[in-house]
């Protein structure tokens, strides 16, 4: 029996920024990645600019309104899409959050950046502490949001089975991809299957991308010491990553601030920039000191 569609992954509305970017361009990585690199401002080498860093499933454009604010306070920003997401391919080499933490890298080599402030929401909030950790030289700052050490440290929603969406989409994906094979959706259902929404190769990457989160990561408290920048860590009073997971973050960042946004769920970017910018500015001004 033919399968039902899976819903789409995170498909809540946001405001991209309302300025083009200055440069869009793909850095190719060693296992053949195409990762979709973004500026915008004018790049300025006595400026160190602000890499952006978004969560699960998204693209860079969830970060619209806070790169409005930093590019009106006289910044400039780096924006990637992770890799199978956004505008970025898969490329072949395993998925976890240190690969796309080393795209980051790869973007910023591209650029000819040597250092950036980093802002990190979700997955994007993991690379950034790993950014921090693994590559301090290249980091000035770390404005995290929603970040996690292991997959335990998520809180289940019960609106939101994410292995069940798992299950969906590979079914999903596997039902076309044996017909494909067959031949049958030539013959008999005239289905090409590149315009079904989403593809057989799109679910099959939102299931991996999901199955990320079930598995990864597992960061070592005690390993994220190294990170001696100016660090803040946000949550949403409300937010779906554990108190007690938060509480092991700022504990374990010797110059790490907690901000708990009230009334807030675990979407920063999108339910409240203004927060975020002035957090996010507040925590490269302290770079100053």
């Amino acid at each position: 029996m033919m399968p039902t569609p899976p819903e789409p992954h995170f498909p809540s509305r946001y405001s991209r920024p309302s300025v083009a970017p200055s440069i869009a361009m793909r850095v190719t990585t060693s296992d053949g990645a195409q990762i979709a690199t973004f500026v915008y401002g004018t790049p300025t080498p006595e400026v160190t600019p602000v890499l952006m860093l978004h969560g699960n499933g998204e693209e860079h454009g969830i970060f619209g309104p806070i790169v409005d604010v930093v590019l009106e306070a006289g910044l400039w920003v780096v924006a990637v899409d992770s890799r199978a997401q956004g505008m970025s391919s898969r490329g072949s080499a395993p998925l976890t959050y240190e690969l796309m933490t080393a795209d980051a890298v790869c973007a910023l080599d591209a650029l000819g950046v040597a250092r950036a402030h980093v802002l990190g929401f979700s997955d994007g909030g993991i690379e950034a502490l790993l950014l921090g950790r693994d590559y301090p030289e290249r980091v000035t700052s770390i404005t995290a949001l929603g970040a996690n050490l292991t997959p335990e440290g998520v809180i289940e929603e019960p609106n939101w089975d994410i292995e069940g969406a798992v299950a969906h989409n590979h079914e999903w994906a596997d039902y076309w991809h044996a017909l494909d094979n067959s031949g049958e959706a030539q013959t008999d259902s005239n289905v090409d299957v590149t315009l079904l929404t989403p593809s057989p190769t799109v679910a099959s990457q939102h299931a991996e991308l999901l199955q990320l989160m079930l598995d990864e990561p597992h960061i070592e408290p005690a390993s994220l010491s190294a990170i001696r920048c100016p660090t803040c860590i946000m949550v949403g009073e409300h937010d779906c990553i554990d108190p007690a997971e938060t509480r092991r973050i700022v504990d374990a960042i010797p110059s790490a601030r907690l901000i708990v946004v009230a009334n807030m769920g675990h979407s920063l970017p999108k339910a409240a920039p203004d927060a975020v910018s002035a957090h996010l500015l507040a925590t490269i001004m302290r770079t100053a000191y």
